[in-house]
């Protein structure tokens, strides 16, 4: 919730007059861990609390970002109120005023705190990046506020109405929403101010708009709103306390994220010099690189800045301590988007930094970044998964270690002293490293593991070359790499989004004819400038951004298309080689097929997919076939760890919103629900030696930040399968199963990649559009 300064302030200067209690020293010196810990020692059964109490915990764990007892707290409180115990005084009021005898005096009395719950999970609920749900709850506040009674004389209403509005626009802008969030600011300014608390008052509705102004983009509005806020809580604080010292909690707590948004937007508006002293200011205070959600943020910014100066060895140090700070910690959460008006993307530091690496001709490690940008981005997306598999070292021991290091990255957000927050910082990093010892490939899911250029190099095969895509607005190149040398390829990347997402709605098209020009086109973009630096005939694509989606082996030259003339695979990164090249485990059974799963509804029977399970059996007698009712997810985990291949014929789902949702389609059979989930994949073992997904969009998953693909490939990679063949649109039933069953024909004979390259160069033979055959890509393992 933002922080009452109206009230606020009244406490601090009544805390001047009189001495306060302990809670109350707590709260004015920033010191939120603290007061949250006496609070529970005094109150450990919480159903037994008043809502008065009760409101002091939960703005406790408002600001030491502890959103699960938030949530379980203002839902406790929201019930308490609908009991009727709704009155209560903000702490920070009523302790200051309490020590004083000025209650009275001074028109203190209780109000109605039913909109506080709402307010405080709207909050959070920005910072959780849960746009939607928060402006349901910010609007509810807003209805609430009208309940709420003066405090002092005819304030506290008005601070709830700026709190809930400007929460309301802000979750409605980042949303997306910009109608909605016009009309929240518009109904802000409509507000009408108090006159008790009218400064500041005044101050929290500008700088309620100028965080509205910053989610919608304009940062030349927002800019002339905060710099007036800014002068005015300037002049309040000196008014106080004669100034701010720089060692001050309250500073890092209630200014800097402010001032860094208005340096921010000075920077955004191109006013170089200034922003580059705003940046400067910023660092003076030590509590600034204790707000890892601020501090990384201020070194990106000020690299910019150094960039803009031509002082491009800075801006290399400033980016490469940017994303150490980023690294530091496993959580996507953004803590401070909730007070200046946006969530970094971190993702945007790697790239300015692998762009700043290869203006200065460094291609290894602008490689390097590149791949430790993939690794991030994978963090981020499993950030809030804990039951991982573990296939290697002790597994109750790795549990341990990532639980030990989860709180410490924990406790290193709260708003506490600095000694504890580096303490915590240093106990995740010491978990973490024990963790990559014990377990390194679920050391990857949880902390940047990314392999250096050379490393890279060692894992290349010699008959292979590994083709890696960088994408930047317009800017691409392709990293090209051998066991010999590693080369940066600059290509054109201008339109190229328009032209991928062309091709891909005409190549997923059975009836389209128009999808051999732009074949031709992206062939020329991205394969013929390569051609003098690849002399295999094996290629490990690394694809980025809308290129996931590309089937690569259709791309075509004039003369023939690229599964002619290249033998390709696919990886998420470069650096899952390193888990790639153990052998196959022994298996007693051969393949395991499931085909035709019934889901209820005649409209999913697929006949042909039937019949495909069993051809690619047919004369294999350690092979199992699981159709229609027996093909249920409960059948798979019994039997899927002992088959060498396992395949499955049906239907996918791919949920872009939420890609551990996407799931396979399979029978139900409670208590399970029938959805092979990408987060459930996570959570098994399998060991196969190829999994195949012959089922309509298997192969997509959600890009994060334009880099790492979160989809069934790559959790059936985590859970030990060495390969993937999986699908990129929705398949044809009849030529599917032609093309699988020539594929499980010649795997007998010959490695994964030629084995699929052949059945597909056949298919294209009886069905010579690529949609009948282009969609299946491997992933993973070759041999």
């Amino acid at each position: 919730m933002p922080r009452h300064l109206s009230t606020l302030a009244l406490a601090i200067l009544l805390a001047g007059c009189a001495a306060v209690d302990e809670r109350t020293r707590m709260q004015s010196a920033g010191h939120f861990g603290e007061l949250v810990a006496l609070e529970e020692r005094e109150a450990a059964d919480q159903d037994q609390l008043g809502t008065e109490r009760l409101f002091d915990l939960c703005y406790g764990y408002s600001k030491v970002k502890n959103y699960r007892k938030l949530f379980e707290c203002a839902d406790r409180m929201e019930g308490q109120v609908a009991r009727g115990d709704a009155g209560i005084i903000p702490p920070w009021t009523r302790r200051a005023a309490a020590g004083t005898g000025m209650s009275a005096a001074w028109g203190i009395r209780p109000t109605d705190g039913s909109a506080y719950p709402w307010i405080l999970r709207s909050e959070a609920l920005i910072d959780l990046g849960n746009y939607e749900r928060a402006v349901s709850e910010a609007r509810r506040a807003v209805a609430l506020c009208a309940n709420v009674k003066s405090l002092v004389a005819g304030s506290e209403r008005t601070e709830c109405h700026v709190s809930a509005l400007g929460l309301a626009g802000l979750a409605s802008a980042m949303a997306g929403d910009a109608d909605a969030a016009r009309k929240a600011a518009s109904d802000l300014r409509a507000l009408p101010l108090e006159f008790v608390g009218f400064a500041m008052s005044s101050m929290s509705r500008t700088l309620a708009l100028a965080k509205i102004d910053v989610a919608l983009g304009n940062c030349r509005g927002a800019l002339g709103l905060l710099e007036d806020s800014s002068a005015g809580l300037r002049a309040f604080v000196n008014a106080l306390f004669g100034g701010l010292s720089r060692s001050s909690n309250l500073f890092a707590h209630l200014e800097l994220p402010f001032h860094y948004l208005r340096a921010r937007c000075l920077l955004e508006t191109g006013r170089i010099d200034d922003a580059r002293a705003a940046l400067d200011e910023l660092f003076e205070y030590p509590q600034a690189a204790d707000n890892g959600e601020i501090y990384w943020m201020l070194l990106f910014d000020r690299g910019r800045v150094a960039e803009a100066d031509g002082d491009r060895a800075r801006a290399l140090d400033l980016y490469r301590r940017s994303v150490e700070v980023i690294e530091r910690q496993r959580s996507t959460i953004s803590t401070e988007a909730s007070k200046i008006g946006f969530a970094g993307d971190k993702q945007a530091v790697y790239r300015r930094l692998v762009s700043a690496l290869l203006a200065v001709d460094d291609v290894p490690q602008a490689f390097a970044y590149h791949e430790r940008a993939k690794s991030r981005a994978l963090v981020d997306m499993l950030a809030s998964k804990q039951d991982f598999a573990v296939s290697s070292g002790d597994a109750e021991r790795a549990r341990q270690l990532l639980a030990t290091a989860a709180k410490a990255e924990a406790d290193a957000l709260l708003q506490v002293a600095a000694p504890a927050v580096s303490a915590a910082r240093s106990l995740s990093r010491d978990a973490t490293r024990q963790l990559r010892e014990q377990s390194p490939e679920l050391a990857s899911l949880v902390s940047v593991t990314a392999l250096s250029a050379r490393e890279v190099q060692l894992l290349i095969p010699a008959d292979e070359t590994l083709i890696e895509y960088f994408l930047n607005g317009d800017e691409l190149l392709a990293f090209v790499v051998t066991p010999a040398r590693v080369r940066a390829v600059r290509l054109d990347g201008r339109g190229l989004a328009d032209d991928l997402a062309r091709f891909r709605r005409e190549v997923a098209n059975p009836h389209s004819h128009d999808h051999a020009a732009l074949a031709r086109r992206l062939h020329a973009r991205l394969v013929e400038p390569l051609s003098g630096l690849v002399a295999s005939r094996k290629l490990a694509i690394v694809a980025q951004g809308p290129l996931h989606y590309l089937p690569f082996n259709a791309l075509h030259d004039g003369n023939s298309p690229l599964v002619e003339r290249y033998a390709i695979r696919m990886l998420p990164s470069a650096s899952v080689l390193r888990y790639l090249r153990r052998p196959p485990a022994a298996k007693a059974g051969d393949i395991l097929a499931f085909g035709n799963p019934d889901l209820g509804e005649p409209r999913y029977d697929l006949a042909f997919a039937q019949a495909e399970v069993v051809a690619i059996t047919r004369g294999r007698p350690a092979s199992k076939v699981l159709v229609r009712r027996e093909a249920t997810e409960s059948a798979f985990r019994r039997y899927a760890g002992d088959f060498r291949y396992v395949h499955l014929a049906t239907h996918g789902e791919f949920n872009a919103s939420t890609p551990l949702r996407s799931a396979l389609l399979l029978a139900k059979e409670p208590p399970g629900d029938g959805l092979l989930t990408v987060d459930k994949v996570y959570s098994l073992r399998l060991d196969a030696d190829l999994v195949t997904l012959s089922a309509c969009e298997t192969g997509l998953g959600k890009i994060a930040s334009g880099d790492d693909v979160v989809g069934l490939t790559r959790g059936f990679l985590y859970a030990g399968s060495r390969s993937i063949v999986a699908s990129l649109w929705q398949v044809d039933d009849a030529a599917t199963s032609y093309l699988m069953t020539r594929f499980y024909e010649r795997l007998a004979r010959m490695d994964k990649r030629e084995a699929l390259r052949q059945a597909q160069i056949e298919t294209l033979a009886r069905y010579p559009r690529p949609f009948f055959w282009a969609a299946f890509q491997l992933t993973g393992d070759a041999d």
